[in-house]
């Protein structure tokens, strides 16, 4: 592809994290042009009104047939995921999806194989990756400061009340789809160390009455890594006081930590005491995290590179969420082989 003509995606999912991506696609992402919209609702052709995007397609295969298509970023349900990147890789699309890739392993490796047979960028949208705390942290660990990586912490707790109809949501996703986040972090702050054993448990403790129709909001997991380094990570559905997501690295040579719950840092002193304002939506807390990650997304496309966010990375989280839940429905520990069909 020329690097003088723009990148020509388009949006298959305009929900709340598509709407929130179409918008900083068409806006303000370099090289890059939104020119479509597929939605099987009418909220696609709202969504394209809005941000002034003329062929709206009510389904993925109508986007997939189109010439001036160059990519496409879906953010449909996790579990249409696979068959979508398959779809756009045989029909020559570059591929940005969101997570999980996929919901099994042989899923995720059929995608892998898919988007190499069509030789197409497939990158995944692990944004933490993207945030300046967890770059500053990685880099920090990469030049040899932490030294060795003993001790590895990623939090997840999602901004509260929560008020979702539990027997609307998935059963795994607390794993699938929050704590994947968390996976693939420790994974890039644990740089070329992999998984070997993890340890979950598990529990309904904000609405513990649907628990017995296998409802999960809080999640603690052991995970560790062949370098020796052992991490934790945990999850909650309700966090009062905002959406809070964090990370550490504890090593030999020091430490480092990444993130918290404050939408700036302005911090207010008053009668009352001291108080920080917090983000209550991902969108706000790592704005600038998503749009890093489809700068990446439309360079890796125009230099013809690889994406920063591989089919493999995201493997490597999905083997640790599928490892955790089965930790959880068995009681033990599972152990992970070396090419990640240890579950």
């Amino acid at each position: 592809m020329s690097t003088k003509n723009p990148v020509r995606l388009a949006l298959i999912g305009a929900g709340r994290i598509g709407s929130s991506h179409a918008e900083l696609i068409a806006r303000h992402v370099p090289g890059g042009e939104l020119v479509a919209i597929a939605d099987p609702t009418p909220s696609g052709g709202r969504l394209a009104d809005l941000l002034g995007v003329d062929i709206v397609e009510t389904s993925a295969a109508e986007i997939l047939a189109r010439a001036d298509v160059d990519a496409v970023v879906i953010t449909t349900p996790a579990r249409t995921h696979t068959e979508l990147v398959v779809a756009a890789a045989e029909a020559g699309k570059h591929v940005f999806v969101e997570k999980p890739m996929a919901i099994t392993l042989a899923d995720a490796d059929r995608a892998i194989a898919a988007a190499g047979a069509a030789n197409v960028v497939l990158q995944v949208g692990f944004n933490r990756r993207f945030a300046a705390g967890w770059i500053a942290a990685r880099a920090a660990i990469d030049s040899g400061r932490v030294g060795t990586p003993q001790l590895l912490r990623s939090v997840t707790r999602d901004p509260g009340p929560f008020t979702a109809d539990p027997a609307r949501i998935p059963p795994g996703t607390i794993f699938l789809e929050t704590l994947i986040h968390d996976f693939d972090a420790l994974a890039f702050l644990n740089p070329g160390a992999r998984p070997t054993r993890v340890t979950a448990i598990a529990d309904a403790l904000i609405r513990p009455d649907a628990k017995a129709d296998g409802h999960l909001d809080t999640a603690v997991v052991t995970v560790e890594f062949d370098n020796g380094a052992i991490a934790v990570a945990e999850a909650n559905f309700s966090a009062l006081y905002g959406y809070d997501v964090r990370a550490e690295v504890f090593g030999s040579g020091g430490m480092v930590t990444a993130g918290n719950a404050r939408s700036s840092d302005m911090t207010y002193y008053g009668p009352d005491g001291i108080g920080v304002d917090t983000a209550r939506r991902d969108t706000d807390l790592l704005r600038e995290a998503y749009l890093g990650e489809f700068v990446a997304f439309v360079n890796a496309i125009r230099e013809g590179t690889d994406a920063p966010v591989t089919g493999h990375d995201a493997r490597t989280a999905l083997t640790v969420a599928l490892a955790a839940m089965e930790s959880v429905a068995t009681a033990r520990s599972v152990d992970i082989d070396a090419t990640g069909f240890g579950v």
